[in-house]
């Protein structure tokens, strides 16, 4: 980067500064009010409260009735739904391209792809081992009706997808017929990117894409008419914090009538026979959505995406990434007296190729690993919200304490009754890991408190942590 360059981006992160700053005390004055820290915005984002005002002014001014029917406030509730349809597709840059099915979250949408999509004995899933669990869940519509299901390693080194294994995954598949590749544009859980030009890798295989983008699309942008994947789901409340209990399914038209709903429910039918076993279902969106809409809470989507249109999404996914990278910095700089570090951060050193959401553990001095409940104990008495756990994604949990597949199936094979608990014990190793993720609401001195929290754990032992949690 130029010098040049290097100024201007001083200058725009000193203006960003002052705005999020602007937006902390306008939008959202609950947190200091309250005193908290909130740091799992890959959990959910934080609504701002002009997003309430908006929708709290709309339902108290206007009469609104269920869309299936012509009266004059289904009406009003169908053309609102129709209206944040639109920029929904829009926001994404799919208007030409893509349907938009609403769902009641991401994990529905991705069920609609599973159980619709025609797996058969002949059939390939492809999919990362960094995903969440309801990707891996798809698998299970895959084996079930004899095809393969194949995970793709990631490094442990960075996190990052290992693309030879990739590739050797697809050419494997060279011949089958109906294969999905399942990719999550951003984890979950590590923050990393992984390169959407594996997209069009997978296409030119004759692979259909399922790209996963609930946690990417928080703090980036995405333009689907350049990626052009055939499905994508995506979850609302992780945007923008409101209304919860609301996603989205984009399909692309070209692939559209390759999903086959298995069954028909109300609003999914054009024509039902009760005399005859017949049906006609909807040429359009309304094909899968199931019964009636939340027709009260979808043109809350329409004012949340406004909201973070008006910041910018560039301007966001910037202001995200110098966080991050501060969040890092300090982190790491938390170290004992015998030079030990008290943190170990997961994942790739370049913020090029990660989100706002960032994995660690914490170790005593003499290197022994805090566990995570004792953490999370700990902030929430300091009003500290953050995640730790696994985080619905098994394989980057398997990934970084380097469990082995022998291992795991040696447990499931040699014992009848299964809990969490007795998974450990038999690994004899910790599992799970502490997630904090940065966003929209976030302020410096947010990551100042967080480190201020950790410091009482450098130089103590783990058995001195854990009594300083419980007290």
């Amino acid at each position: 980067m130029s010098q040049e360059d290097q100024q201007t981006l001083s200058e725009e992160m000193k203006a960003d500064d002052v705005l999020f700053e602007e937006l902390r005390a306008r939008e959202y004055a609950r947190l200091d009010a309250a005193a908290q820290v909130y740091l799992d915005f890959t959990g959910g984002n934080l609504y701002a409260a002009s997003q309430l005002a908006a929708h709290q002014k709309l339902l108290t001014e206007n009469v609104f009735g269920n869309p299936h029917s012509t009266n004059p406030s289904s009406q009003l509730a169908t053309k609102l739904v129709e209206e944040t349809r639109a920029r929904v597709l829009a926001f994404f840059n799919a208007t030409e391209d893509y349907t938009c099915v609403f769902t009641a979250n991401a994990s529905a949408a991705l069920k609609i792809v599973g159980e619709g999509y025609p797996f058969n004995s002949d059939s390939s899933f492809v999919l990362l081992s960094d995903n969440h669990n309801s990707v891996n869940g798809i698998r299970e519509f895959c084996t079930s009706k004899g095809g393969v299901a194949t995970y793709v390693p990631v490094f442990c080194e960075d996190l990052q997808v290992d693309e030879e294994a990739l590739d050797n995954a697809l050419a494997a598949a060279s011949g089958k017929t109906n294969k999905l590749f399942a990719l999550p544009a951003q984890s979950n859980v590590s923050g990393v990117k992984h390169p959407l030009r594996m997209i069009r890798k997978a296409q030119d295989k004759g692979f259909d894409v399922l790209l996963d983008a609930a946690a990417f699309v928080p703090s980036s942008p995405l333009d689907l008419k350049a990626l052009l994947p055939e499905f994508v789901s995506v979850s609302f409340y992780k945007i923008f914090g409101y209304p919860t209990g609301l996603g989205c399914l984009l399909i692309r038209n070209t692939v559209f009538h390759k999903l086959h709903k298995p069954w028909f429910a109300g609003g999914t039918v054009a024509f039902v026979s009760v005399k005859n076993p017949s049906y006609i279902l909807t040429e359009n969106h309304e094909r899968f959505e199931d019964g009636t809409l939340n027709y009260l809470d979808i043109p809350a989507i329409k004012i949340g995406l406004d909201y973070v249109s008006s910041i910018g999404m560039a301007r966001i996914s910037r202001r995200v990434k110098a966080l991050a990278e501060d969040m890092v910095a300090a982190l790491s700089a938390l170290k004992h007296s015998n030079g030990q570090r008290l943190v170990r951060i997961y994942g790739p050193q370049s913020f090029a190729q990660r989100g706002g959401n960032i994995i660690l553990n914490l170790f005593d001095h003499t290197g022994k690993a805090i566990p995570t409940c004792f953490v999370e104990q700990l902030a929430n008495k300091q009003q500290v919200s953050l995640r730790s756990g696994c985080f619905c994604n098994p394989g980057i949990d398997e990934i970084n304490y380097e469990i082995t597949e022998e291992e795991i199936s040696q447990y499931f094979t040699s014992n009848d009754d299964k809990s969490v608990e007795e998974v450990i014990a038999h690994l004899k190793m910790m599992r799970g890991a502490v997630r904090i993720s940065v966003g929209i609401a976030t302020v410096r001195r947010d990551i100042d408190r967080f480190c201020a929290l950790l410091e009482p754990f450098c130089d103590k032992s783990l058995d001195e942590i854990i009594a300083l949690a419980k007290t």
